[in-house]
């Protein structure tokens, strides 16, 4: 899903940061120009999740919070002496298809897609009991797998902006991957923190136990 600055989520995922997963995406660092007149990427069925304009830049799922949930980590500003790298909780969300996919084979397609959503950290309170609560969302980020788009980039992955809530932007702008690798070089598996999530781990197992 993509973190230890706030510009630092995940296969999507939409990705994907942040915290484990994709916590490295939550802003990493400086954009960059995309790649000029690249074309549309579309190497098999599960490229889908992935899209990209005549410029190369990645386009905007708009069903992003129906795809399959990973987690929402969050490392809050009272557990971490007021100072927390990033004190939102990480909703983190991957393609199906790439969800599929990685249940199935145990490795993240090409294509995958690994969201990350942040979200503020609302109230501390409920009838249920103290805790913390989701409260507002404030960007939106991305993790994509491609070794062939971005042959430069370890593992193949590339790193997403879409801006900030309510009004995300249709295309998002590239991240320096320098800096989000700065958390994903020490991820569990291909650049992304599997070990955090229950779901991926699941899926993990399920693919060991047909083998």
């Amino acid at each position: 899903m993509f973190s230890k600055s706030r510009h630092r989520l995940g296969t999507l995922v939409l990705v994907i940061t942040t915290a484990p997963l994709i916590a490295c995406l939550s802003g990493c660092g400086t954009s960059i120009e995309p790649s000029a007149h690249a074309a549309p990427t579309t190497t098999g069925a599960s490229m889908k999740a992935a899209a990209y304009n005549n410029e190369g830049e990645l386009l905007r799922p708009t069903d992003h919070r129906e795809w399959v949930f990973v987690g929402a980590p969050v490392t809050p500003n009272d557990m971490n002496d007021g100072k927390a790298a990033f004190p939102e909780f990480h909703n983190v969300y991957i393609d199906p298809a790439s969800f599929a996919s990685y249940k199935r084979t145990g490795e993240f397609p090409q294509g995958t897609v690994i969201l990350k959503e942040l979200v503020s950290v609302g109230g501390k309170s409920m009838a249920s009991g103290n805790g913390y609560f989701q409260g507002e969302f404030i960007s939106l980020e991305a993790m994509v797998k491609d070794e062939e788009r971005f042959a430069n980039e370890p593992g193949g992955w590339a790193f997403f902006r879409f801006g900030e809530a309510p009004h995300y932007e249709p295309t998002g702008k590239r991240m320096e991957t320098t800096s989000c690798n700065t958390c994903h070089a020490g991820a569990d598996e291909d650049y992304v923190f599997t070990d955090t999530y229950p779901v991926l781990r699941a899926a993990k197992a399920n693919n060991e136990q047909v083998q």
